[in-house]
């Protein structure tokens, strides 16, 4: 279902873009931004990875340096079908995580110490097969396909607003300039509405890589408690960034609002919830309720 929906959501804003690009450049126009938006969007994915990790100051580990941490992402990402991911670590008090990379092959998981440090084992196991499903639904990709429409709508809508519209158009210059000024707004509506989708796509799969979905509802219960009270610096200077994470580091932001970039906490855990009672019906689930290594 949230697979569905995030494809309807990119054809309304391919639609809203094609719309847009009539009104204001016609076809050549059209064309220019799109391509410039293409461009643009083509680099952060090559190499968006390198500057959020580089951003966030995380390191690198590996088998001896993280053994525990490193063996748990290894058998999930088993599970899960998956490349071994590379693994990141953040010195950030906030709990945290986020999965990044252009593909399943180039791919990384970075995690906070405060993660780390203030979940068990199984909450830390339930974070990183969700971060497993960004990698494995290729999420990256779909942000980057949809940030490609989007910047192409605004740089449209800026084109209009300096040099005017098509003189052809069937909309006249109020229509134009309401067009020019709510259509941008459209598209980071439908960008937000994608990323909560792929958020509940990801809950739901993360689920199935670990087998324990209430051990993910209860991470997410206690990160989103956390993050309102911790800090993450990083976080609130670079806040396009935001939508990376599996809980918004930002502060007041847990509403699940038009304008948030996440679902609520609780509605997902409801999902979870869901998702559990059927495998409860469905199998056995093991349930093993150990502290970890690093708290």
């Amino acid at each position: 279902m949230n697979m569905m929906k995030t494809g309807i959501l990119m054809a309304g804003m391919t639609a809203l873009f094609l719309a847009l690009g009539a009104v204001i450049g016609g076809s050549g126009g059209m064309m220019v931004a799109f391509l410039f938006a293409l461009a643009t969007n083509a680099f952060a994915y090559w190499n968006a990875d390198k500057m959020v990790l580089r951003m966030y100051g995380a390191r690198e580990v590996d088998a001896h340096l993280a053994p525990e941490l490193y063996a748990m992402v290894a058998q999930l990402a088993r599970n899960a079908g998956l490349p071994m991911p590379r693994v990141y670590v953040m010195d950030n008090p906030q709990p945290n995580a986020f999965a990044t990379g252009r593909d399943p092959e180039h791919a990384a998981v970075a995690v906070t110490t405060g993660l780390m440090e203030r979940l068990n084992a199984d909450e830390i196991e339930g974070v990183l097969a969700h971060e497993l499903a960004h990698i494995k639904n290729r999420d990256t990709l779909t942000m980057t396909v949809t940030a490609t429409i989007a910047g192409a709508i605004s740089m449209l809508a800026n084109f209009g607003l300096f040099f005017g519209s098509n003189r052809d158009n069937p909309l006249g210059a109020l229509g134009t300039i309401l067009m020019v000024i709510l259509a941008p707004i459209a598209a980071m509506l439908v960008q937000f509405a994608i990323s909560r989708a792929r958020e509940y796509e990801a809950d739901r799969v993360g689920a199935e890589i670990s087998g324990r979905p209430m051990a993910l509802a209860s991470a997410l219960a206690r990160i989103s408690g956390q993050a309102q009270r911790i800090d993450n610096p990083e976080a609130e200077m670079n806040p396009a960034t935001a939508h990376m994470f599996i809980i918004n580091p930002l502060h007041g932001s847990g509403m699940d609002s038009l304008f948030s970039t996440h679902p609520s906490t609780e509605n997902r855990i409801a999902q979870l919830e869901q998702i559990a009672a059927g495998m409860a019906h469905g199998m056995e689930v093991p349930r093993r309720r150990r502290r970890g290594p690093w708290g």
